[in-house]
């Protein structure tokens, strides 16, 4: 059985070398969100970087990453759910690793996708300066914004400001919790506070906008790979008109300034949810982070 372990301060460095190098994968790999969240743990076998993880109630295995072959370390995840008695899911997987699966293990595993999963990746040049008429909306909502709140200050958000915009973020959950009780946002809530205590430790970067001593919005990422900065967080005030596109846009600047290599920001999926896909489309996604899954067809398959 593989040693899985959860996810310390002390192993990131050593996780994100492998991050770095493995290519364009979803937001699910981000050493920030599984620290975060909390329930997934990680191994390193045959030279890749091994999860285990949840979701939808189901135990999974993220697709191994890292170099070189990749069959001895897909060997000891098959092993490990046989081991633990339960069934064998592959999951963030791409197009390629379908392929590379498939050749290996010709017929024994069926493929799935599933688009509420997919993540959106949009070019940092397009959100930071929103050029051309399908962005002209997100123009005119700045511009709004910016004759409401005229004295709005674009600032870091570090051991100065944190504060305020955790007193902000606290004042969204409630609006939301006694608006949409049926909604579970305790969990983004907890993974959130988590984000303000170690933000440091977790290389986050941020801003808020703030009017007097209110933040109005803010928003928080880390580095998912060598060109690709993921958003985590971005919180606005409901009667602050505009603040969501100011937020978006001011991130994108300060990003692009300071790592000029960076091409994209992923914005991270929509789960589903009609409203939250609609504005995520709203920006124009450059393209987006297909995910699929796979479950190994066991013999005993046949007989139920």
């Amino acid at each position: 059985m593989i040693n899985f372990q959860r996810l310390d301060l002390n192993c990131k460095a050593r996780y994100d070398q492998y991050l770095m190098t493995c290519g364009e994968r979803g937001c699910e790999y981000s050493f920030t969100n599984l620290f975060l969240w909390g329930r997934q743990k990680a191994a390193f076998v045959e030279g890749r970087l091994a999860l285990f993880s949840q979701f939808n109630r189901r135990s999974v295995y993220p697709f191994p990453v890292g170099g070189g072959d990749v069959k001895p370390a897909l060997d000891a995840i098959i092993g490990d759910a046989k081991e633990r008695g339960i069934p064998c899911y592959l999951s963030s997987m791409t197009a390629e690793d379908c392929r590379v699966v498939e050749e290996l293990y010709p017929g024994r595993f069926h493929f799935h996708t599933d688009r509420d999963t997919y993540d959106y990746l949009y070019a940092i040049d397009d959100l930071a300066d929103l050029k051309g008429r399908k962005f002209q909306k997100k123009r005119n909502h700045i511009h709004r914004f910016e004759e409401t709140h005229p004295d709005c200050r674009v600032l870091p958000l570090d051991e100065t400001t944190r504060v305020a915009a955790f007193a902000m973020a606290a004042q969204w959950y409630r609006v939301r919790k006694e608006s949409n009780p049926h909604m579970d946002y305790h969990l983004e809530e907890l993974a959130l506070q988590r984000a303000f205590a170690f933000q440091q430790q977790l290389g986050l970067e941020g801003l808020v906008l703030l009017e007097e001593d209110q933040v109005l919005a803010f928003t928080m990422g880390s580095r998912l790979n060598e060109y690709t900065f993921d958003v985590h967080f971005e919180k606005a005030l409901d009667t602050a008109d505009g603040a969501y596109p100011a937020i978006n846009r001011a991130f994108a600047r300060h990003l692009r300034e300071k790592y000029p290599e960076l091409r994209w920001l992923n914005r991270e999926d929509d789960m589903g949810l009609e409203g939250l896909r609609k504005a995520k489309l709203s920006y124009c996604p450059d393209h987006m982070v297909e995910k699929y899954w796979a479950r190994l067809w066991e013999e005993e398959d046949e007989h139920h």
